[in-house]
């Protein structure tokens, strides 16, 4: 992975899905400081406001003895105040890697078009790669496979289910989405995500009913309805996800170990029933957690030795 960007899970290969994911269990398990990105700068892009993403890259570089520069879109006034081009090419005289959290998945290629160092897409309208990879973190470190396990995600066919569709197809784990009409994973999503699972043996399956979707299920996995920026649209949303909230009702049709992910935030009694995310069966937190060690590991990937 040396030196290459990372816009898509669809950019990584199997071989260095795994690489991230041991790398960083490795790094969890040491939990010690380390130098081996020792002078090395890290750009923060951000469009938009963030916790986890911003908390877990700052302390990701600090923590492989290197530092970040955070760059909110009062800043840098990506493609308004600035074309996208002028602040890639400016940047790469200062930086060795850029991370960048958008509105659109296009602002993000564009970035990655003009830098001559690596971007990393720190969330986009189309994918969030860095969640998806920790959340693959996360099950393996739960259930101590992936291939054949069963992922039901309830809910908002967003970026988030898009990365988590196309990093379950890359490992062999079987991935079922159910969402309203309307809300289904994109078009363009689809064939690179059923390529992948056709080479595995992994089955997809897109559903209309949360309980079809759960039944048997080892992973149970939400988000919100309505997503940062699409505000305008909350009341709408609420009454097309009716009968699309995980509670303790629909957890007792997955598997008796099953396990329930959300990205959070979470907007409590709406996705996710009050006090399920506090449950035994929730490792929302564990996830959490796992995006500093993975996004650890992916900077090692692209810029260690």
């Amino acid at each position: 992975m040396k030196g290459k960007d990372l816009l898509s899970i669809s950019d990584l290969t199997l071989d260095e899905v795994w690489g991230i994911i041991n790398r960083a269990i490795r790094m969890k398990k040491r939990k010690a400081m380390s130098s081996i990105l020792a002078g090395k700068t890290l750009a923060l892009i951000f469009e938009k406001p963030s916790l986890r993403t911003k908390v877990s890259f700052d302390v990701a570089i600090y923590q492989l003895g290197g530092h970040s520069v955070y760059l909110s879109q009062a800043e840098v006034g990506l493609g308004s105040r600035e074309p996208i081009a002028d602040v890639a090419r400016t940047l790469s005289r200062y930086v060795d890697i850029i991370a960048a959290r958008t509105f659109a998945h296009a602002t993000v290629e564009s970035l990655a078009k003009y830098a001559s160092v690596p971007v990393i897409n720190a969330l986009s309208d189309e994918e969030h790669p860095c969640q998806a990879l920790a959340d693959i973190m996360t099950i393996y470190e739960k259930k101590g496979k992936l291939e054949g396990l069963t992922v039901a995600y309830i809910g908002d066919g967003n970026n988030v289910a898009s990365s988590l569709f196309l990093a379950c197809a890359s490992v062999g784990a079987n991935f079922r989405i159910a969402s309203p009409k309307g809300y289904e994973l994109s078009k363009e999503i689809m064939p690179l995500g059923l390529r992948s699972s056709r080479k595995v043996g992994a089955e997809i399956a897109l559903l209309k009913d949360p309980g079809e979707a759960v039944k048997g299920a080892d992973v149970v996995y939400t988000d919100v309805w309505t997503s940062m920026g699409q505000e305008a649209e909350a009341q709408k949303r609420r009454k097309a996800f009716v009968g699309y909230q995980v509670d303790v009702r629909l957890m007792r049709l997955a598997s008796k170990d099953a396990i329930l992910m959300h990205p959070l935030p979470a907007h409590h009694d709406e996705e996710v029933a009050p006090g399920i995310i506090d449950s035994k069966q929730s490792v929302v937190f564990d996830q959490a957690e796992n995006r500093l060690h993975v996004q650890k590991a992916i900077l090692v990937e692209i810029l260690g030795r």
